[in-house]
């Protein structure tokens, strides 16, 4: 299934680490947001902890709590900010940026959108569903994942791929109804799973036929968009 589009190799292929730590680094201040503490923030627990799975330092996952839960006099505001229009081949996308300077991201935005086609708000998010997403990992085989996603309030569920387990482990993308997001994340922990991301997310209705040349290009239009420093997810009607 998959809720936002999964390039080729963002985490896994990055010699871009300091842009990467930079995306992490963010996540970790917007969700410290709503509370510095992990036991009482999901989505703060599962940024730390795919920050610590990228091997972010310590002492660089503390001060991004901090900052964003404004225990520093240094306070720096980052507000979530969405663009929806077209890649190639008239494949909807929906960016989410994470920003401190919107007339900045706007202006870049326009630029890495030439050869698609910016559009409005709402031009092409009703061609997505809103839903929750937890990905979890659990240090059990052989679990029957559709149980896990019934005792957790979880309406859908998928494995996650091979290489974003541990040896060892299993692990499950748990999809819900928005307003279950904390329910399921709360859930999942006490069950002993470890959260490496709880969020509302979007998931494309349909997905666009291209043949091989033009799935090239797309991804690469979405790359190109992926690579700046503001954007933290794209949501795309395409399968890679």
């Amino acid at each position: 299934m998959g809720a936002q589009w999964k390039h080729a190799g963002r985490v896994e292929g990055a010699n871009k680490r300091g842009a990467l730590i930079s995306k992490l680094v963010k996540e970790i201040m917007v969700a410290a947001k709503s509370g510095a503490i992990l036991e009482g923030n999901a989505r703060l627990r599962a940024a730390v902890e795919s920050a610590k799975k990228s091997s972010v330092p310590r002492d660089t996952i503390e001060r991004a709590i901090k900052k964003g839960a404004g225990l520093l006099d240094e306070q720096i505001q980052f507000e979530t900010v969405p663009y929806e229009g077209f890649a190639p081949h008239r494949v909807p996308i929906i960016v989410e940026c994470l920003t401190d300077n919107k007339n900045r991201t706007a202006a870049d935005i326009r630029v890495l959108f030439r050869k698609g086609q910016l559009g409005a708000m709402g031009s092409v998010s009703w061609m997505f569903e809103r839903l929750g997403i937890v990905e979890a990992t659990v240090a059990k085989t052989g679990i029957d994942l559709e149980t896990v996603a019934i005792e957790s309030n979880a309406q859908n569920v998928e494995p996650l791929e091979l290489s974003e387990v541990a040896e060892g482990h299993s692990g499950g993308r748990f999809f819900c109804d928005p307003k279950d997001l904390d329910v399921v994340s709360k859930s999942l922990t006490q069950m002993g799973w470890t959260l490496t991301l709880s969020e509302l997310s979007y998931l494309a209705k349909s997905f666009a036929d291209l043949n091989q040349e033009q799935t090239k290009e797309v991804v690469e239009f979405l790359s190109a968009i992926d690579d700046h420093d503001d954007v933290h997810r794209i949501y795309a009607g395409i399968k890679t």
